[in-house]
């Protein structure tokens, strides 16, 4: 069953479609009478900002009401619809959906959309991994890949995947010890509380979902960072010189800004680990309804297993010591 977007409560529909014109109607939820999913109405690029954006509500659109949702009204007098025949037999079929039918569909579209960003993962990892060979440039000027070079890119491919399912399998396992253990507690208690909208049409399937959609956002500025590098220069030496004269010359601050350099600050570190950490533990932050301590915990045990599995990956991926050490400083946290 959909649930609302603003409250997260089960509602039985999200519009309605009229067979006697080109329109549909959202339906209200039944718990806080707002619109129980404007999201329906948009289209992917809206929905694909927002999610970079990391908004609450689309990711319970993408999660729990994509596809569902639709409630077929005839004419009084039957006549033929004036809908396309694709919007009339997609609002149709979401009426026969069993539970089986939206778990096979949620795992075909994890296995399509994680293909897709491993590989753009991969591109991003490799481009880091060559930054000092100028591949493109060669390929420009028609020379051909090496065999070294192509084995690398299949490797990275390779370790991408590995360490995918290493960081998934770890906050799978994470959110399964911690739903046992906030079930445990509120049975606990006098008067257990009833378990919430989402939680009810929760299904582990949804956690790979969830930081598939949540690394949206890392791979973006991530793949932004691989195409226009950081720049080489002193960027706080240039700040000082035209801060002279001014309180933002103050020694204090200029300390502080140091740490901004591109030599001693790794963007794309910050970026996959600290950027990336925070939209995992927010999308699961939406997808448990739990509170954030838990999803931190959760994040970190993920964390842990995918650090075990770069160290075990490193010395076979790079084939020398300086491709093991950049691997490893990429994938560890």
């Amino acid at each position: 069953m959909p649930i609302c977007i603003h409250c997260g409560q089960p509602t039985p529909y999200l519009y309605t479609v009229y067979q006697s014109a080109y329109n549909f109607r959202l339906e209200q939820c039944p718990s806080c009478k707002e619109f129980a999913d404007p999201h329906v109405q948009h289209d992917t690029t809206t929905l694909l900002l927002d999610l970079i954006l990391l908004k609450r509500d689309v990711y319970r659109h993408l999660l729990f009401n994509r596809g569902t949702g639709a409630r077929m009204v005839y004419d009084a007098v039957g006549t033929k619809s004036s809908l396309p025949r694709e919007k009339e037999e997609d609002a149709k079929g979401q009426q026969k959906l069993t539970e089986w039918d939206k778990e096979v569909a949620r795992w075909k579209l994890i296995m399509r959309l994680g293909a897709a960003l491993i590989w753009v993962d991969a591109f991003i990892r490799w481009t880091h991994l060559n930054i000092d060979r100028d591949v493109f440039g060669r390929e420009a000027e028609g020379i051909p890949w090496s065999q070294v070079e192509t084995e690398l890119c299949l490797r990275v491919f390779i370790g991408c995947i590995v360490e995918t399912l290493a960081f998934h399998a770890g906050v799978t396992l994470g959110c399964y010890i911690t739903l046992r253990y906030l079930n445990w507690h509120n049975s606990r208690k006098k008067s257990p509380t009833p378990p919430s909208g989402i939680r009810q049409q929760f299904r582990f399937s949804h956690v790979p979902l969830t930081l598939l959609y949540s690394s949206l956002s890392k791979l973006f500025l991530l793949f932004l960072l691989s195409i226009w590098k950081p720049s080489t220069t002193n960027s706080t030496q240039i700040f000082t010189e035209r801060a002279k004269g001014t309180i933002l010359a103050h020694p204090i601050i200029n300390s502080a800004l140091e740490i901004l350099d591109d030599d001693k600050l790794d963007k794309e570190w910050v970026v996959r680990n600290i950027l990336g950490g925070m939209a995992a533990g927010f999308g699961l932050r939406v997808v448990l309804d739990c509170n954030p301590s838990f999803t931190t915990v959760i994040i970190l045990l993920g964390w842990g297993a995918k650090t075990g599995v770069a160290r075990f990956v490193s010395p076979w991926l790079g084939g020398d010591q300086r491709t093991e050490e950049i691997w490893l400083s990429y994938s560890i946290p």
